[in-house]
């Protein structure tokens, strides 16, 4: 399964400068998910992270991965309308065990890899890694909820 981020806006609820995540590229519903986001010079954290020195903030990696987790999550609910999915939101409970492997850099294609550790009723346990160019930047695990609005 692929969603572009037309498809993505019907789900997420974020937007710019705060949506992370530009593609789906493959998602097997309940197990995982491969996104990925394009790292722009443009985007407005370069700004201030840090001057002359350009670095994506491990917050926004970490962002990045519980969106694509949320697309994961909600996706692997059963059929629900556009309606049901606009009802309902994915919150983080909690992200542990964050690691910061390899400074991530504009120009960069950020590749988001969830995986499913545990699922009972709505709550998710993920496991999240990032990488560029196939080599680790950042790994999490995240653990979620589908709550209504």
């Amino acid at each position: 399964m692929t969603l572009d981020v037309m498809q993505i806006q019907k789900i997420l609820p974020h937007r710019y400068p705060f949506l992370l995540v530009d593609r789906v590229t493959d998602m097997v519903e309940g197990k995982s998910i491969v996104a990925y986001k394009n790292v722009s010079i443009s985007e407005p954290v370069f700004e201030g992270h840090f001057p002359g020195h350009p670095i994506y903030p491990g917050v926004m990696i970490l962002e990045g991965m519980a969106q694509a987790g949320g697309i994961l999550s909600f996706l692997s609910m059963g059929e629900m309308s556009e309606e049901e999915i606009a009802n309902k939101v994915v919150y983080f409970m909690s992200i542990d065990k964050a690691k910061f492997r390899n400074p991530v850099r504009p120009g960069d294609k950020l590749e988001y890899r969830i995986s499913v550790i545990k699922q009972k009723g709505t709550i998710w346990m993920l496991k999240g890694e990032a990488f560029v160019d196939d080599k680790l930047a950042s790994e999490a695990e995240l653990k979620a909820m589908i709550v209504d609005k």
